[in-house]
Formats: C-alpha cells, sequence, structure tokens
C-alpha cells in the first residue's frame, strides 16, 4: 500500500497484554496490519485483548510465552515465524514493580531484572535471528526514560531498562545492513496512544531512537550532565 510506507502487514507483540503494546496494535491495524500475533502467558487478558483486536478487523492469533522461562523461547516464538514472515516484533513486555518493597526483597528486585534485561535479550536475539533470516523486518523495543540515568525512587526497574536499552542499540548495530531495522523507543510520562503514534512516525521514518514526547531526547541529555550530589536532589 503506496500510502503507508514503513508500515507493517504483519506484526508479532511480546507482551500481548501491555497497554502501549495494544495501543500500538490499533493504531497499525487502522492503517496497515493485518495480521497480529499476541505472545504472553495464557489468560483471560490475552484472550480479551485478542478478542478486541479481532474486532477491529485484523486476524489475531496468540501464543503462549513466557518471558522468564527462556528455553522455551526458540520454540516458541519459532512457531510464529515458521507460519509467516512477520514485519515486525514489538518488544514491550517489563516490569515496573515497587521500589521500596523490592530494595527489602532481592527475589523480586531478581525477577524484575531477568523479566525486562535477561528475558528481553533472549527473546530479541531470537526475533532478530528469525528476522534476519527472512531478510526484512522490524524490532521495537519498549526501552524507558528511566533507563537513561538512575534515579532514587525507581533505580532497580530503571538499571534494567539502561541494560536493556544499550542491548538492543548494540543489536541495532550489529543488523545494520542486513534489512532489519531496529528501534529503541524511550517513553517518560506520557499516554499508551502518545507511545502508539510515536511508533508509527519512527516507523515510516525508520528511526533508530524515540523519544516520548520528543522534548525528553533535550531535556535528558541536560540532565546526564548534571553532577551527582545536585541530580539527587532535584525532584526527578
Amino acid at each position: 500500500m503506496k500510502d503507508t510506507p514503513g508500515l507493517p502487514q504483519s506484526l508479532l507483540v511480546l507482551g500481548g497484554t501491555s497497554e502501549i503494546a495494544l495501543a500500538t496494535a490499533r493504531r497499525l491495524i487502522a492503517r496497515r496490519t493485518r495480521t497480529v500475533w499476541l505472545a504472553g502467558r495464557p489468560s483471560p487478558a490475552l484472550e480479551r485483548a485478542a478478542e478486541d483486536l479481532r474486532g477491529l478487523g485484523a486476524d489475531v492469533h496468540t501464543v503462549a510465552f513466557d518471558a522468564l522461562d527462556t528455553d522455551s523461547h526458540e520454540a516458541a516464538l519459532g512457531k510464529v515465524f515458521a507460519e509467516s514472515d512477520v514485519d515486525m516484533v514489538l518488544l514491550a513486555f517489563g516490569l515496573h514493580g515497587d521500589q521500596a518493597r523490592d530494595e527489602r526483597d532481592p527475589a523480586a528486585a531478581v525477577r524484575i531484572a531477568q523479566t525486562n534485561y535477561t528475558g528481553a535479550v533472549s527473546a530479541g536475539l531470537v526475533t532478530a535471528r528469525a528476522l534476519q533470516a527472512q531478510g526484512h523486518g522490524s524490532l521495537v523495543v519498549l526501552s524507558s526514560v528511566a533507563g537513561e540515568r538512575a534515579r532514587r525512587r525507581d533505580f532497580i526497574y530503571g538499571s534494567s531498562k539502561a541494560g536493556l536499552d544499550a542491548f538492543a542499540q548494540g543489536l541495532g548495530d550489529a543488523l545494520h545492513g542486513t534489512g532489519v531495522h531496529v528501534m529503541v523507543v524511550r517513553p517518560g510520562a506520557t499516554t499508551p496512544q502518545a507511545v502508539a503514534t510515536a511508533v508509527e512516525l519512527g516507523l515510516r521514518r525508520r528511526s533508530e531512537t524515540v523519544w516520548v514526547p520528543g522534548t525528553l531526547r533535550v531535556v535528558m541529555a541536560a540532565l546526564r550532565h548534571v553532577p551527582r550530589a545536585v541530580f539527587r536532589r532535584l525532584p526527578v
């Protein structure tokens, strides 16, 4: 379709109940997307999400996927690519946690790190290899502005997103020239709909990094250079 350059006809969502992911899927279905795979833990919420997207006219399938069960990623996600090409993978799963609680419970903190980073590394590499094998496609990774600089109020979550962000940037460099496009999305305090709009624009432009809202690029560039003693006193 000439009026929708860069937008996918087929979409695989890792984190099929994510509000941002579903807002993005709805927007893409309204433009061009006709086939969607929602990957997540089997649940009524996942089935409701699938039904919602079917109501928009898409052919929607659910895929059993657990970010923490990295041994299963190859088989679970491989089944999707075995059925047909996938134009876009949206890596949208993650846990924010509760900073105060997680500081007292190292096991909970580790679960956040394993989900947001280790699970994402595994799923990212599996899907990137599949996209490379088919010779085209986009991998869109939902990072966070929280990963730009650790803050007292959410440094466990922020550190896991920092790792994910660095991984995704490196993966994009590794795949440059292969036909696979990697785009890192860094939302701040915004709405799922705003992120979905930014993802669409980024796909059309084949951007490598997208900030939501865009003004955060300048704000975070300044905050990165604020002395630590001053930064810890800022209300951020």
